[in-house]
């Protein structure tokens, strides 16, 4: 594995009350250089860490279509987090079901990097990289969802990238809300 030690990454999802943060999760790693030799093996763990916990809030219109039905955007957002670079851009695209499509694209060589091909395989589907555009990540402010976030742990823990998972808040009430939900 190719990761740069020297480079530390913060991932960070703010929880607000109105415009005001009042909590932040912070996911520290080591990011993975961009090779495709990294490309494979990260696609292929977080493939191996894809379950139904995180599909949770989502409104799936055809569940137990695949294993990895749902699950593009968050696997291609993990994905996006891990790696050290900025020759990839997220894309996405609608497909056979009139649903976005999401996956990862090389801005200089055009390669492609998708998580969940498969759902589309088995339903002897191509997925709908000629209808891809560049997208903008979805989230309030760009943040990534709880699912990416618990995901991008996972991944790192296995791929022993991950430094440190810290919750602060801004004051003690925000705190004991959030015990008291747990």
């Amino acid at each position: 594995m190719n990761t740069n030690k020297a480079i530390m990454k913060k991932i960070q999802r703010h929880d607000y009350d109105g415009n005001d943060i009042i909590s932040t999760r912070t996911i520290t790693i080591n990011p993975v250089e961009y090779t495709q030799e990294n490309m494979e093996r990260l696609i292929q763990t977080i493939r191996d860490n894809l379950t139904p916990d995180l599909l949770k809030f989502k409104r799936l219109k055809y569940k137990g279509d695949s294993r990895y039905y749902g699950h593009c955007y968050h696997s291609t957002h993990a994905l996006f987090l891990i790696l050290n670079t900025d020759r990839l851009v997220p894309m996405s695209g609608e497909d056979f079901r009139g649903e976005n499509h999401w996956w990862l694209q090389d801005k200089e060589t055009q390669t492609i990097y998708d998580c969940t091909p498969e759902q589309y395989y088995i339903k002897e589907q191509q997925p709908p990289y000629d209808k891809g555009k560049k997208s903008s990540w979805y989230g309030w402010k760009g943040r990534p969802l709880v699912c990416t976030m618990n995901l991008v742990k996972r991944v790192a823990i296995h791929e022993n990238i991950f430094l440190d998972d810290i919750e602060t808040f801004v004051n003690q009430n925000d705190l004991n809300k959030f015990l008291k939900s747990s």
